[in-house]
């Protein structure tokens, strides 16, 4: 089954780096968004982001030019008519996402694929809400999209093998690493990574060292690119809570849990990068 026709649900932080990488690798790639006016921003930031890779030299103004043609944007899920594969990249919302793809499979042909960018919600449930489970499964992309390499392809006990195939050469052909997991509460990475984030929150409430030493331990003496509170900021400390609270859910393990300090920035609104507070405060500037 080969992929011309892409279909994004949400252009957000996730959904817009999707629909970039996907026409810079020469699909045509049509988003659907809430209304028109997040339609408009959707498409500026695109337009926005392809123009200051020409201006940083990383492409040239034809290639920018090619990229732009490949994108539309629409308000309407029922335009995913055409696509071959639909990538959903919503906010994790499980009961959401279920209903949308019920629809998507009331709207596409039998063929097209039907993919989920989610970092934690139940890719079987969303593939047990349609007609085609065997074309349901999960393309866990990395933020910020253009820059991460990896994407996780996640296969459900129902998923078919023709689908896992067309998903991973689609995700070579726009120019990721794919790397394959079972369907199971967050997957490879966040499974991992998760439980790290959060006995970094424990070490800082036990008062052993400051968040600049844990940081600097971290990245000085593991290599690590980023410390683990500079990366929860980046991450977003909701979206780490949302996370551990699914993964405490459904293992029950308490290195799962999320620490008091955690819950309560995150009941003060202080998320990170994008209120300019998280664990470290960001100027406006």
């Amino acid at each position: 089954m080969p992929i011309t026709n892409v279909g994004v649900v949400g252009c957000g932080l996730m959904g817009s780096g999707i629909v970039q990488v996907t026409a810079q690798a020469g699909f045509q790639v049509l988003f659907v968004e809430a209304d028109a006016e997040l339609v408009k921003r959707g498409l500026a930031r695109l337009h926005e982001t392809l123009e200051e890779l020409v201006k940083r030299g990383k492409i040239g103004a034809r290639d920018r030019d090619a990229a732009v043609a490949r994108i539309a944007g629409t308000t309407r899920l029922e335009d995913l008519k055409s696509s071959d594969l639909v990538v959903e990249a919503m906010t994790e919302n499980q009961a959401l996402k279920n209903e949308t793809f019920a629809k998507l499979d009331r709207i596409c042909p039998p063929t097209t694929v039907l993919a989920s960018n989610t970092s934690s919600c139940n890719v079987t449930a969303m593939a047990a809400a349609t007609k085609r489970p065997g074309q349901v499964l999960g393309l866990h992309f990395f933020n910020p999209v253009p820059l991460m390499k990896l994407v996780e392809v996640v296969r459900t006990i129902l998923t078919d093998d023709a689908s896992v195939t067309a998903a991973l050469e689609w995700v070579r052909a726009v120019g990721k690493t794919p790397v394959q997991a079972k369907d199971s509460t967050a997957f490879i990475v966040n499974r991992l990574l998760v439980p790290y984030l959060l006995d970094a929150i424990r070490v800082y409430e036990s008062g052993l060292a400051t968040l600049e030493d844990i940081d600097a331990a971290m990245k000085l003496g593991c290599g690590y690119p980023m410390g683990p509170f500079t990366l929860l900021d980046l991450v977003g400390l909701d979206t780490t809570m949302y996370v551990a609270e699914v993964m405490f859910e459904e293992f029950r393990e308490p290195r799962y849990a999320p620490p008091p300090l955690l819950k309560r920035m995150v009941m003060a609104g202080q998320l990170g990068r994008k209120t300019r507070q998280g664990f470290y405060r960001y100027s406006t500037t």
